[in-house]
């Protein structure tokens, strides 16, 4: 019989989390090589990997949305010093074929303002990316206030961002109050806090709402915004690390085990594992074994006993950590 300490550590296992697909103007209608999926209706824009309507696809807890997840076991999956906040992290893959609207997010602080919890401070992680493809981020010197009102009314708000050339593994931070956009010919890996606020200040006239009032009351004219260059660690390269998240890029070597991870004697939180390219396998001596194919993702609870990754063939593993501002802590 199973006793109680095999049972627990069975119950907070890895699991795979199964992706919900958004439709999106600017996005595409055959999601392959990435995911078995293509468009009925309108174009799909974003593969949500951990949104709370997303479904648990493996172990005890298979069938719920990661809302009820974690609004039900807050200590096992981010630990027991985290914040209690629900999840804290929504990533996302984003496929875009046309301009996504020029936008902005607001703060922690203009959020609560208007009664939501959080803000949306994100980062974007090149996976694929056509020649000359590019990014808005942030506005160019000197831009006022005056200036990007006369932008959105008269059509011309493009002309004062600042446009960065990207390429596939190059990291973009995008702190809340950054007026942005995407250009086409990007496949994106988006890790933001758990908020899908977005004030659009111009959208090219394809007939969506704009946020006009409230985007210009959340932008901020100098911002930390901008590409992050890599820190090479030891087995891992640190693509970012900021208030809200840790993002590394993971040495396999044919396996590693999970005791490897950690830089200290620190017991690890919540982590999740996605494969930005290449195939894996995550297996454990209490649970079966998972398979983490291109595009996927897997839960690590901050209870999770130690497990095993092996490269299975060209993977490249992205681990994202929740973190908190001083403040939350």
């Amino acid at each position: 019989m199973e006793n109680s300490s095999q049972s627990a550590s069975f119950a907070w296992a890895p699991f795979r989390i199964a992706p919900f697909f958004s439709e999106r103007v600017w996005g595409i209608g055959d999601l392959h090589p990435w995911y078995d999926q293509i468009a009925t209706g309108d174009p799909i824009g974003e593969a949500w990997l951990t949104g709370d309507q997303c479904l648990v696809a493996s172990g005890p807890h298979a069938g719920k949305t990661l809302g009820v997840l974690f609004a039900e076991n807050s200590d096992a999956l981010l630990g027991k010093s985290a914040p209690r906040n629900g999840s804290p992290l929504l990533i996302k893959v984003l496929f875009v074929r046309e301009k996504l609207s020029v936008q902005v997010h607001p703060d922690d602080q203009m959020a609560r303002k208007y009664g939501d919890p959080r803000g949306k401070t994100e980062c974007w992680y090149v996976l694929a990316a056509e020649p000359g493809a590019q990014v808005a981020c942030g506005l160019k010197p000197g831009v006022t206030l005056d200036k990007v009102k006369a932008g959105i009314e008269e059509g011309t708000l493009e002309g004062s961002l600042n446009l960065l050339d990207v390429a596939p593994g190059e990291m973009v931070f995008v702190d809340a109050g950054t007026v942005h956009a995407i250009w086409p010919g990007l496949i994106i890996m988006e890790t933001q806090q758990n908020c899908d606020l977005t004030y659009r200040m111009y959208d090219y006239g394809r007939g969506r709402e704009l946020h006009i009032e409230k985007s210009l009351e959340a932008v901020r004219f100098k911002t930390r915004a901008g590409k992050i260059a890599p820190k090479a660690l030891a087995g891992r390269t640190l693509l970012m690390d900021g208030d809200y998240f840790r993002i590394e890029r993971i040495s396999v070597d044919c396996s590693r085990d999970s005791s490897t991870l950690s830089e200290d004697d620190a017991q690890p939180g919540l982590q999740y594992l996605f494969s930005a390219a290449g195939t894996g396998r995550i297996s454990g001596a209490d649970f079966e074994s998972l398979e983490l194919p291109k595009g996927g993702i897997v839960a690590i609870p901050a209870a999770s006993q130690e497990f095993v990754i092996e490269d299975k063939g060209g993977l490249e593993l992205i681990r994202i950590m929740p973190s908190w501002p001083k403040e939350n802590q």
